[in-house]
């Protein structure tokens, strides 16, 4: 019996360790085949292909006449020059690329409804957000109306509410009185291109209305499909506000469902600090552990490879349909689908082969897509895991972890490796060793399983150190941010969404029949996002956790690029793996490290208006190269806005020109509209200095004056009368008085200043009234360029000041259609009749005045 026993070990052991050397063998043997991997490369050629064709206009058919014949002469060399006809294939999918792109142009939304006047719109919702209620008895919705062949916009909102209203749903049918608008970007360089991001979403043009202007019609549109699966989701979203109470709820929504209206900006903000915004968005990792949970359930249950393969790819669609993340999703979904299916046919070889030919159907479904930041991170990190990570994981932890099995089969160590046999080797001996104490069978067990959780957690530490790395490039390009704590954070919290993603969706799924039962999931759900909560919290908290980096370089640029790719090249060739990855994180530190060269005019003062739409902030650069920036923009209390314009505008224009530290920050005075984006401007370019005029009461600035000492920020009070030099630069405070009126407006209590460099001023006067005006007029401040007071309102640049100023150019920072009118027809009739040349924000962008001693130039955005 027992030699019966020895032979079974003897013939498992040997029959594993032929299987074993037949892996190790394919796994290692050069394919004959030529080029690897052939739809990666298939997706790269297509994608450079669309860059070229954004960037180099060329008539589209001239395109697609060089895709056909590279083809055509590709099918006649298949047979003969195999390599060759390869190469033609490649290029040939970079014409069609190219043409794709250009091609597509001409589809986007141009609205033809009536821009700016009252209209009477009739159509239907085809998309409708939740009811969301920032004050008590005040409530809005976001919906998408189709109203003839074009999609609107609308913001819905209720007030004096004593209760819940009905929300707006799909297909309901409604006639609305509004003004409608086309989206605008901030036209500053580097400002999000909102514009084109609701293009691509097929939205033409915005709009707010009253509810009391909106009538509900009869009947219903779209189609049936949709109408279903909008209710489904509401019905989710419901369930979720049952399981769980309304702070967990909330994120619930996102991670779960991807529904982020609910979020506050503050926790998106606190999730980005902590590298770990991916948590908040119902993507690639969501759907691969959602995913893994389903496959490795069905398989336990015994369910056939092909059954379970299938029926987890019909979940995994099932739920990117109740899902509001929309492209994201649906990509990840495709890519997870795909990989699933291959590897039925293909096992191990299939995964860069799936992330390729998901690309590929991407960009040739939606050829704009591969410019959004959402399909670059997405395909980007599956492409460092599965082109970096894993080839590198499965010589050096994989053999070992296979080495753990039938650790008692000493016949099995002749088929492996010797590092590998002398590793299981090791663990008998200390086995024996522990035999006085514990059983060798037991040893063994306790053995293997410590092992294998030192050698996983040794691989996750691994992947999160090379993904970091690998992310840094697109991280700082297009959030500006350095994810310092992102590995720590994820060791963490991966685990953590490995329980919350199935326990959720479990306990969702189960509320829908039995919601005491469901309970159960719903609390191992609580304690995981408790678990993620708190690392972020705790993390998030840090202040290494704030590193800002400007835009990269097109050095930096080119040699991260080039990182990710060396990495992937070496990562087969295991002593060269560790020169790519050491590529890949001297790419990160140079991001991280080494701030970029400024992009100023030396000797050169420059005075520039940044489009912060309805508020204030110049930009001031001296011929040294200090940076001064006078005032912040913001929104007034009352205007319910997540957009944070110095997070958002101020700060994106300032990392554009690759400015990654400010020497003075300056407020003209404790108005919303000129320091509501001061915060975030401090915390982001912890400026030397901060200048102020007058010590308001205001809350809000004690708030910031606080924020300012806590960063070791030095608080000067500039009154009139004081003359200084900054970077060769002379300034003038001719406001306020050293003794200020406390009865006169916030508006006269700003800080007016004269920058000088030799022959050439500029006058900026925040928004200094009639009274203040008057009294800097007596000290007839001559200069070429007048920051023109209040937006253009009446109550300022009065021919007084004119007169003593007799400026040759004169700016006005003004939001378009503004509710207050500016600028006002009179003062610009003043301005053109004393000759003067008046810029405006709302319609030049971002306008930069460059005094040089003799003579100032003007460069607006186009």
């Amino acid at each position: 019996m027992a030699a019966s026993s020895s032979a079974g070990h003897r013939l498992s052991g040997l029959n594993l360790a032929q299987s074993v050397r037949g892996a190790a063998v394919a796994s290692v043997t050069p394919s004959l085949r030529f080029p690897r991997e052939p739809f990666l490369w298939m997706a790269v050629c297509f994608g450079c292909g669309l860059c070229s064709g954004a960037r180099f206009w060329r008539p589209p058919l001239w395109w697609a006449t060089a895709g056909v014949l590279f083809a055509v002469f590709a099918a006649y060399l298949l047979r003969s020059r195999a390599r060759w006809a390869y190469a033609l294939i490649f290029a040939s999918l970079f014409g069609f690329g190219a043409f794709a792109i250009q091609a597509r142009e001409s589809d986007l939304v141009a609205p033809s409804l009536a821009e700016g006047q009252d209209s009477i719109v009739t159509g239907y919702v085809i998309r409708d957000g939740p009811l969301l209620s920032d004050r008590p008895g005040e409530f809005s919705q976001k919906i998408d109306l189709l109203a003839e062949q074009e999609t609107v916009r609308v913001t819905v909102g209720w007030s004096k509410q004593k209760a819940e209203p009905a929300a707006f749903e799909y297909g309901d049918r409604l006639r609305l009185r509004m003004k409608l608008y086309a989206a605008r970007n901030f036209r500053n360089p580097g400002a999000f291109d909102y514009a084109g991001y609701l293009a691509g979403e097929g939205i033409s043009a915005l709009a707010f209305v009253k509810v009391e202007e909106v009538e509900r019609l009869p009947g219903e549109g779209g189609n049936r499909w949709e109408y279903w699966r909008s209710r489904a989701h509401r019905a989710v979203l419901a369930n979720v506000e049952k399981l769980w109470p309304t702070a967990e709820s909330s994120l619930m929504d996102a991670v779960v469902v991807g529904e982020e209206a609910f979020l506050h900006r503050s926790t998106r903000v606190d999730f980005q600090r902590s590298g770990t915004y991916h948590v908040l968005v119902v993507s690639g990792m969501n759907v691969t552990i959602l995913a893994v949970a389903i496959f490795w359930t069905l398989r336990r249950m015994r369910v056939r490879d092909i059954a379970a393969t299938m029926f987890t790819i019909i979940l995994l669609v099932s739920y990117a349909m109740l899902t509001a993340q929309g492209s994201p999703v649906w990509r990840a979904t495709l890519m997870m689908a795909i990989y699933l299916w291959s590897r039925l046919l293909y096992r191990g070889k299939a995964m860069l082969n799936a992330i390729g030919a998901a690309a590929l159907g991407i960009m040739v479904f939606d050829p704009r897509a591969l410019f959004g930041a959402s399909f670059q991170l997405t395909f980007l990190c599956v492409i460092l895991v599965a082109g970096v990570c894993v080839p590198i994981l499965e010589r050096w932890t994989q053999p070992y972890l296979g080495g753990l099995r039938e650790l008692n089969a000493a016949g099995y160590d002749r088929y492996l490796a010797p590092r590998v046999a002398q590793f299981r080797l090791d663990l008998r001996m200390i086995a024996d060793a522990a035999k006085p104490f514990l059983s060798e069978r037991i040893s063994l067990r306790t053995l293997n399983l410590g092992c294998r959780f030192g050698l996983r957690a040794v691989e996750l530490v691994m992947v999160s150190a090379i993904l970091q790395a690998g992310l840094a490039l697109p991280m700082a390009y297009y959030f500006h941010r350095v994810t310092a704590l992102g590995m720590p954070a994820n060791l963490a919290i991966i685990p953590l969404l490995q329980i919350l993603m199935p326990a959720a969706v479990l306990a969702v799924t189960v509320s829908f029949v039995w919601l005491t039962l469901a309970r159960i999931p719903a609390a191992i759900a609580s304690y995981a996002l408790e678990g993620i909560t708190g690392t972020v919290r705790w993390l998030g908290g840090h202040r290494i956790a704030d590193l800002r980096v400007p835009t990269p370089g097109a050095w930096v640029i080119a040699f991260g690029m080039a990182a990710i790719v060396l990495a992937m090249l070496l990562s087969r060739r295991r002593w060269f793996a560790a020169a790519g990855v050491s590529a890949l994180a001297g790419s990160a530190l140079w991001i991280a490290m080494v701030p970029p060269r400024p992009d100023v005019r030396p000797k050169v003062l420059e005075v520039t208006a940044i489009d912060v739409g309805q508020g204030d902030s110049i930009l001031v650069v001296t011929p040294e190269g200090k940076t001064i920036l006078v005032d912040a923009g913001g929104f007034p209390s009352w205007v319910h806005s997540e957009l944070d314009i110095g997070e958002d505008v101020v700060s994106s224009y300032l990392w554009a020109r690759g400015i990654s530290r400010l020497d003075v920050v300056a407020l003209t005075h404790a108005h919303a509209d000129h320091m509501g984006g001061m915060g975030a401007v401090i915390a982001n370019f912890h400026p030397r200095e901060f200048w102020l005029g007058v010590d308001s009461p205001s809350p809000e600035l004690q708030v910031l004056l606080t924020q300012a000492r806590s960063q070791g920020v030095l608080l000067l009070w500039r009154k009139e009368g004081e003359s200084f030099v900054l970077g060769g630069a002379g300034f003038r405070v001719l406001a306020p008085p050293v003794f200020t009126n406390t009865l006169h407006k916030a508006n006269d209590e700003s800080l007016v200043m004269k920058i000088s460099y030799r022959d050439t001023s500029a006058l900026l006067e925040g928004d200094a009234e009639r009274a203040t005006e008057s009294e800097v007029a007596r000290e007839r401040p001559d200069a070429d360029l007048l920051k023109v007071g209040h937006h253009g309102s009446d109550t300022s640049t009065n021919p007084a000041l004119l007169a003593a100023v007799h400026p040759t150019f004169a700016v006005i920072s003004v939001g378009i259609r503004n509710l207050y009118g500016h600028p006002r027809i009179e003062v610009l009739q003043r301005l053109q009749a004393a000759g003067v040349a008046t810029y405006r924000t709302d319609l030049d962008g971002a306008t930069s005045f460059y005094l040089d001693g003799n003579n100032v130039t003007i460069a607006a955005q186009p």
